[in-house]
């Protein structure tokens, strides 16, 4: 882990796999099979996945291919947010959040470029892909928590959101 790593560890806490899951349930209770929000958590649960997949694999090939397939929804997911969540959170009240959740998953998109440049046979490749992890199931946690819940409580044309989430989801991913 590089300096720069450790630094944003010491002052980024992560919450306690407990808290992380009381807040993905009380997302998904506040959720509508179908809507931006389920649709959010069902990428969560992807990311999740895919991050798990990198932990235990078992060869470089193994590795490269699950963070492939963390890149591909990552970004997707990403990119959605971006386009349509962050600027409706911003617009309802939010805008330090959405400015923090743009930074932080730039951040997230920084380190993964950079972990394609790690050997990922190599110990370093599993430490970065661990502090990856860790920095965006803390974005997640936010997501889940607190950020989407608001927006999800307080935003207009709940169905026009689904829309276009669903849209941009689909332009990077299909």
């Amino acid at each position: 882990m590089s300096v720069i790593d450790k630094a944003l560890a010491a002052i980024t806490p992560q919450p306690s796999e407990d808290h992380r899951r009381e807040a993905t349930e009380k997302a998904r209770a506040a959720a509508q099979n179908g809507d931006w929000l389920s649709l959010a958590l069902d990428h969560h649960e992807l990311i999740r996945d895919a991050f798990a997949q990198g932990r235990n694999a078992g060869s470089a090939a193994e590795r490269t291919a699950a963070m492939k397939t963390l890149a591909l929804v990552l970004n997707g997911h990403s990119l959605a947010e971006e386009i349509v969540l962050y600027p409706a959170m911003a617009q309802h009240g939010h805008k330090l959040q959405a400015g923090a959740a743009y930074s932080e998953q730039t951040t997230a998109k920084m380190q993964m470029a950079e972990l394609e440049n790690i050997a990922p046979s190599s110990d370093a490749w599993l430490d970065k892909w661990g502090h990856i992890e860790g920095a965006v199931l803390t974005h997640m946690f936010e997501e889940e928590n607190g950020w989407f819940l608001h927006l999800k409580k307080h935003g207009d044309d709940q169905d026009r959101l689904t829309a276009r989430y669903t849209e941009e989801y689909q332009r990077y991913v299909d």
